[in-house]
């Protein structure tokens, strides 16, 4: 399938006397191999790139969709062969690697380490078999809004670099919340540029927080619930094993992402891999992602060092397993066109529980010269090396069986377009069509007490379904649940009591308000009336009267119970309004053009 949604607002950027891979040309010097506590400015970055891109066929620059600071996002790529049509790239067995950085500004260790990684690949011929079967792609500056906003004293935790930019974009969204949502126009962008390249493998820069220890580099890996049993299988026995062999052999050991609930020693848990995050979003299309988080209190020359060597590291073994990739691409797609049950949510099982070597610092307590109270410190004259509780074990707590299609009224433009910008063959109906279909009413949910990212989230989310003859109008739109990339995303985000889902993100809210009431005074004798015509429902009310004293002493509750309970009381409030279409029905339908 061909994906191209978005218009391109600049293109590649092509200049005569374009050297030849491996011709000597002089050798460009990043801003942080002049200063080690430097990072790369946005216009460093950009021109640094420019220059590449004006000296090398095998190198791509270019200008996709506006950001919410009013600059483009650049996206840079490398192929030895200056192929760079995703579409033929895989033909010929090439795997597709996409690297992200400066989701947090100022976490910028992926932004130098890149522009190293890409010049080294062009100019250094010993570099060229890290990508004779791998096309690496990059977006050199993720969240431009906080990459501008520089400063020296939002991270106060880090050791360098001397500036940096701010977690927050330009409408102070954290980016790295909003890949499902897209609020902003960097994951709009992002949703159009990850389904252009539909990489195999995607890579997230970013440095931690929390608790001290020896290890410059962490690794944060796509939950591997969420991947195809095959690509699950690939990625704990194979993948992550290798990785870790090779980057301790290049002195760079690594330890999985430091999710603890205390000091390490106490236990590490796995990440709850949401596809709000990165790394969950790309797993939703079966791509492995990887987010290296290393550790905020080492020096900056040696989180940039580390950095790279990981994206060095995952080169060198995609040389290696670029077959095994490419041989699988085809199971893969079928595997997860035909999925009978889609997980939702989990929870860390912890009836199963790993061993990890682990090399920390001592975790002790002292009185604290601020407040008096016991205070947590790490002793670096302490160091330890002993084996710790480990939990990367996950177990379902909500799973569906996915639907043929879901209908989705056309009123819903922003699920619509979310939904085209992440490549879905979409349909609409040509007439209006009255059909069988199930919807839920959302029985119960729960709200957050305070705004989370420019909403307040839904939670905790039950449904009831219910099977009922809806009537839908010419130019409503069906979705087919067997697309080759669609499947794991469309559940997650129509089914409303997924965690993530856009019901939970309140793209549906206007559905949970009641429209229509009634005037007491009026309905009184409506009701007396209808309690008359419909016994049953007098003796169910005079029962609940019995049961609940409550109840039972307020009027008003019980002429609303009533109201209710007739048909006076309208049937859509609550009613999720995209239905699921359980079998396939001949529809009057024409296909969306992409």
């Amino acid at each position: 399938m061909t994906f191209r949604i978005l218009v391109v607002t600049g293109a590649t950027l092509f200049f005569p006397g374009k050297a030849i891979f491996g011709q000597q040309a002089e050798r460009l010097v990043t801003p942080f191999e002049k200063n080690e506590n430097h990072t790369a400015t946005y216009a460093e970055a950009i021109d640094f790139y420019k220059q590449l891109d004006a000296r090398y066929e095998e190198m791509s620059l270019e200008e996709w969709g506006l950001t919410d600071a009013g600059l483009p996002l650049h996206v840079a790529a490398i192929s030895l062969d200056g192929d760079f049509d995703p579409d033929s790239i895989q033909k010929k067995g090439k795997c597709i690697l996409l690297v992200n950085n400066a989701i947090h500004p100022g976490e910028p260790d992926g932004v130098d380490a890149t522009m190293m990684l890409f010049r080294d690949l062009l100019q250094d011929p010993a570099k060229r078999k890290l990508i004779e079967h791998t096309v690496i792609v990059a977006i050199p500056m993720y969240n431009l809004g906080g990459v501008l906003n520089r400063n020296s004293t939002t991270r106060a935790n880090q050791n360098g670099p001397e500036s940096y930019g701010f977690r927050g974009n330009s409408r102070n969204l954290d980016l790295n919340r909003d890949f499902i949502k897209c609020d902003s126009k960097e994951a709009q962008t992002f949703n159009q540029v990850f389904h252009y390249w539909r990489p195999d493998l995607f890579v997230d820069n970013h440095v931690s927080n929390g608790a001290d220890y020896t290890y410059t580099m962490t690794l944060l890996a796509t939950q591997k619930d969420k991947l195809d049993p095959i690509l699950a299988d690939y990625l704990v026995k194979t993948l992550w094993p290798e990785l870790n062999t090779r980057m301790a052999e290049k002195n760079w050991p690594m330890v999985p992402y430091m999710n603890t609930n205390g000091p390490p020693e106490t236990g590490l848990y796995g990440f709850l891999d949401l596809p709000r995050y990165s790394t969950g979003y790309a797993a939703l299309f079966n791509c492995i992602g990887f987010m290296p988080e290393t550790h905020m209190l080492k020096p900056f020359r040696d989180r940039v060092r580390s950095t790279y060597a990981f994206m060095e590291t995952l080169l060198e073994v995609m040389v290696r397993d670029y077959w095994w990739v490419r041989e699988n691409h085809d199971i893969l797609l079928f595997d997860r066109a035909v999925l009978k049950k889609v997980d939702l949510d989990w929870e860390i099982d912890t009836t199963q529980v790993d061993s990890l070597l682990f090399k920390g610092y001592a975790a002790k307590y002292k009185p604290s010269e601020v407040t008096g109270f016991d205070r947590l410190y790490y002793d670096r004259s302490e160091p330890y090396e002993k084996n710790i509780p480990y939990y990367p074990h996950f177990k379902p707590t909500l799973s569906v069986v996915p639907p043929q299609a879901y209908i989705i009224p056309q009123g819903f433009t922003e699920v619509l377009d979310r939904l085209r910008w992440n490549g879905l063959e979409m349909y609409r109906l040509t007439s209006d069509v009255e059909i069988p279909v199930t919807q839920y009413y959302i029985r119960n949910y729960k709200d957050r007490r305070g705004p989370y990212e420019g909403h307040y989230l839904h939670y905790d989310v039950e449904v009831d379904p219910v099977e009922r003859t809806a009537l839908f109008r010419a130019g409503d739109v069906v979705v087919f649940t067997q697309q080759e990339e669609g499947t794991r995303f469309l559940v997650s985000v129509l089914e409303p009591q997924a965690p993530d889902s856009y019901f939970c993100w309140n793209f549906f809210d206007g559905n949970l308000d009641q429209k229509e009431y009634f005037s007491a005074y009026v309905f009184e004798d409506i009701a007396a009336e209808f309690l008359k015509e419909h016994p049953e429902v007098r003796e169910e009310l005079e029962a609940l009267k019995k049961e609940d004293p409550d109840f039972a002493s307020n009027p008003r509750r019980q002429l609303d119970w009533v109201y209710r309970h007739s048909p006076w009381y309208e049937p859509t409030h609550r009613l999720y309004p995209v239905a699921r279409l359980l079998e396939l029905k001949e529809l009057p339908l024409e296909k969306e053009e992409k």
